[in-house]
């Protein structure tokens, strides 16, 4: 808010000192492209306290009035004590207006505040005796003006002025209130990441340990190298799990932990190829994201009464402006039915991931699942960064 304010305060300081700076200008170029013209500080004087009028009025309005109606929403209030300071203001304009009888009489200005040249062209006229027409224009009574033109174009001057003042603290109330918006959504958004990333882990151990509960009994030997791989992945979980991004290869090495724990459970039945690559480029992609499909393969796609396969794939594309991670698994189906990622058979798995896709890249992501009679794929593409 303080830097709001000091922007603001900053936008009109350059504002009027523009505008005070105007007559300057003019009477300096004025006084440099006409020598008869002199540089009168005088002059200066007299419009800035012209200015110096709408100034008072511009302060008083824009630290008292204006946040009643722009912060406060006290339209009444604000409108009636505006409509009083217009009045008082056209008021003191129609009580304090140069004198204009001169100009109602077409009465020259004196001789000696006339230019040299004036001065010539008008000596005759005023050497001539006045006409009797003459002295009937003077003596003829003319009414007083009420409001003039000058009067007119100052109280629009101020209306703008007014408006103006408006405007900007309209536009900056809304800059604050989009900023504030954008800090609560992506405060959400994290809460909502840390929520699906502690149903993950909890998910992700609860089937690894199954899988070694099913080890124990049927080769303890097999079932020691299981504890080893789920040490190397609990150390995965535990330094990296938590963050909002992770190198790509370690990631891939997270995988291949997962894969080897698998291969110990099952036999040579069960095609299992994976192909990532050894070297990466150095992106970052939300940790525990493909483990879900990997995972989802193995407790749904592995049959043992024929021959079951998984095969998983990660390459990236590269491309002028970004670069693509492209994740496929494929797998073939058991006796039972493999969940999609809008299925509730699925757990917390598949829709967890969704939903953070939905989070982390919007409508920036592909996900496409082909859920066939014998087979199952999972095609993902998320950008890199």
């Amino acid at each position: 808010m303080k830097e709001q304010k000091k922007h603001e305060n900053l936008t009109y300081l350059a504002l009027w000192g523009m505008l005070f700076a105007v007559p300057v200008l003019s009477l300096y170029m004025r006084s440099v492209s006409n020598p008869v013209i002199d540089f009168e500080w005088r002059e200066v004087f007299m419009i800035w306290k012209q200015f110096g009028i709408f100034l008072v009025i511009f302060l008083i309005h824009n630290f008292l009035l204006a946040p009643l109606l722009v912060y406060k929403q006290r339209r009444a209030l604000y409108f009636g004590i505006v409509a009083v300071m217009i009045g008082g203001f056209i008021v003191y304009q129609c009580t304090n207006r140069p004198t204009e009888r001169r100009a109602f009489n077409h009465e020259p200005p004196p001789m000696e505040q006339m230019e040299p040249s004036h001065r010539e062209q008008m000596e005759p006229h005023h050497q001539r005796p006045p006409r009797p027409r003459d002295f009937k224009d003077h003596g003829r009574h003319r009414p007083p003006m009420v409001v003039g033109q000058h009067d007119v174009i100052a109280l629009i001057i101020l209306i703008l002025m007014l408006g103006m003042n408006i405007g900007i603290k309209l536009y900056f109330k809304s800059r604050h209130d989009a900023k504030q918006l954008m800090a609560l959504e992506k405060e959400n958004l994290e809460q909502q990441l840390e929520y699906l990333r502690y149903q993950i882990n909890p998910h992700f151990f609860m089937n690894t340990l199954n899988n070694i509960h099913a080890l124990v009994d049927i080769d303890p030997e097999k079932a020691k190298d299981t504890i080893l791989e789920l040490s190397k992945m609990m150390r995965f979980v535990l330094y990296e799990g938590d963050k909002k991004g992770v190198p790509l290869s370690r990631e891939f090495d997270f995988i291949r932990h997962y894969v080897t724990l698998m291969r110990l459970r099952y036999t040579d039945k069960v095609d299992v190829q994976v192909d990532l690559h050894t070297e990466v480029p150095d992106y970052q992609v939300p940790p525990l994201m493909l483990i879900t499909f990997i995972e989802n393969a193995f407790k749904h796609g592995i049959s043992y009464q024929h021959d079951s396969f998984i095969h998983v794939k990660a390459d990236i594309i590269f491309n002028s402006q970004f670069s693509i991670l492209n994740f496929t698994c494929r797998n073939s189906k058991a006796n039972c039915q493999q969940p999609t990622a809008n299925s509730q058979q699925g757990g917390v798995g598949l829709a967890n991931v969704k939903q953070r896709l939905n989070l982390l890249y919007g409508e920036n992501y592909t996900l496409n699942i082909q859920d066939d009679s014998e087979t199952y794929n999972v095609e993902l593409q998320i950008p890199l960064t």
